[in-house]
């Protein structure tokens, strides 16, 4: 049982961590809203402080959800949560869903306790909660504070959604939780485990790790993971939860390309279980059968997935898949990451030009994200924006992605200067979007 303590110890000493002080936020102005706590020395109160930045989709009239996408512990995870909110393919799913976007940074020091805030018993929950209160005055969302919410995490992240799961089953329509889980078993020095309820097993829960975190590396500073992932998979399955295991074959601790996966897996959920308002009340719609694959002890399916009628092994040793579609992506995903796409992206919109220079905008593709621009001048190529995209733990993309999937800092605009314009002469200028398969939009 020391597999926890081995897990947050390695989180306290890894390298990729930066240095304080907190002070990365972009400027929000709407669509984008901000409010920040300050740290309590109460008891039971949140210990750090912690912003928390949303985002609205546009002339939306009221919302669905509120997507939460939740870093990880130590300094280098927890300022990359300034950049969730500005995340384009994280937008286009709370966009299809009427839900808006949330981003929380808690500004722990290196040194200190993560349990502190990614515990939401001590603290995080309670500021949450508040936060949305006061957002909801902000963005004039009245109906943000009583939402459903989606939840996603990594690391800690994934230990706070898990908790918020087990704490708040009736407001959580999914949870996608990469890398850490909740404790639901005692362990010595380790905080109290967390009860596992009827409600919290109606609530659809995928648990996603990379191979190297304990699966097939057992030397890898994240080998304790797996073991904290079967305790809590196993705990909860065996109770009929719906819940599934998505191993990374290519990573460790770092967040992959699970993002291809988990946005579909995430839409599926929201398509089957959000609703709109009844009765002056949101509320959650029962998730599907859904479909099953039988696991081995390395997390591995024996099966190809199957409708859960169909069925024929032990179900409380079965992976849950909410669609035939996710499950065709899950077996992708598992295998390689290579998620299959055949659908183009979305075409850009409201190219101005201005001079030589050009500005527009675009929506993500749901499957596939954003990988770079074409700009073409009177029919011809004439350049891509970015040249490259940057993402050293998966596909390249237009924004650049950092360990814990969030864009890097400053965000990348949707901007080009055509500095081998004539002067004087009107030129046609055309814009096609890619997505991270190659696809392009109209």
């Amino acid at each position: 049982m020391r597999f926890f303590a081995a897990f947050f110890v390695a989180l306290a000493n890894s390298a990729f961590a930066q240095q304080p002080p907190y002070d990365l936020a972009p400027e929000v102005r709407p669509p984008y809203y901000r409010v920040r706590h300050e740290a309590s020395v109460r008891p039971g109160e949140l210990a750090f402080p912690v912003s928390f930045t949303l985002w609205v989709p546009p002339g939306i009239t009221s919302l669905r959800g509120v997507i939460v996408h939740q870093h990880g512990c130590g300094e280098g995870s927890c300022k990359s949560g300034f950049s969730g909110a500005f995340d384009l393919h994280w937008q286009s799913l709370a966009l299809k869903h009427n839900c808006a976007l949330l981003s929380p940074v808690y500004e722990q020091p290196e040194k200190a306790d993560c349990q502190l805030w990614c515990d939401p018993r001590r603290g995080s929950d309670v500021a949450f909660q508040q936060a949305l209160k006061e957002l909801s005055v902000i963005c004039s969302q009245p109906e943000l504070a009583l939402v459903p919410w989606v939840l996603w995490g990594h690391s800690g992240g994934g230990h706070w959604a898990g908790g918020m799961v087990l704490l708040h089953p009736d407001r959580v329509a999914a949870a996608w939780l990469r890398s850490g889980v909740p404790p639901i078993q005692a362990v010595e020095g380790r905080p109290t485990p967390y009860p596992i309820s009827e409600a919290a097993c109606a609530v659809p829960v995928m648990c996603n790790l990379g191979s190297k975190e304990g699966v097939t590396d057992l030397t890898n500073r994240f080998a304790g993971v797996w073991p904290g992932v079967k305790i809590f998979f196993k705990a909860m399955r065996a109770k009929g939860a719906l819940i599934g295991i998505a191993i990374d074959p290519l990573t460790s601790h770092e967040c992959g390309n699970q993002r291809y996966l988990a946005i579909p897996w995430l839409d599926a959920c929201l398509t089957s279980r959000l609703r709109s308002k009844t009765n002056s009340k949101w509320t959650l719609m029962p998730a599907p059968k859904g479909w099953l694959t039988a696991m081995n002890e390395e997390g591995i399916a024996a099966l190809e997935p199957v409708s859960a009628d169909k069925f024929i092994g032990l179900k409380e040793r079965s992976i849950w898949l909410p669609t035939a579609a996710i499950a065709q992506a899950w077996s992708e995903y598992v295998k390689g990451t290579a998620v299959i796409d055949t659908t183009p992206p979305p075409t850009p919109r409201n190219l101005r030009v201005k001079g030589n220079q050009l500005n527009w905008e675009a929506t993500a593709d749901i499957e596939s994200g954003l990988a770079q621009f074409i700009i073409e001048r009177d029919g011809q190529f004439l350049d891509t924006v970015p040249e490259h995209g940057k993402n050293p733990y998966g596909r390249p993309v237009f924004q650049n992605l950092q360990y814990s999937d969030t864009p890097t800092l400053p965000l990348v605009p949707m901007h080009y200067i055509d500095r081998t314009a004539e002067v004087g002469k009107r030129h046609r200028y055309r814009v096609i979007a890619v997505n991270t398969v190659g696809l392009r939009s109209k």
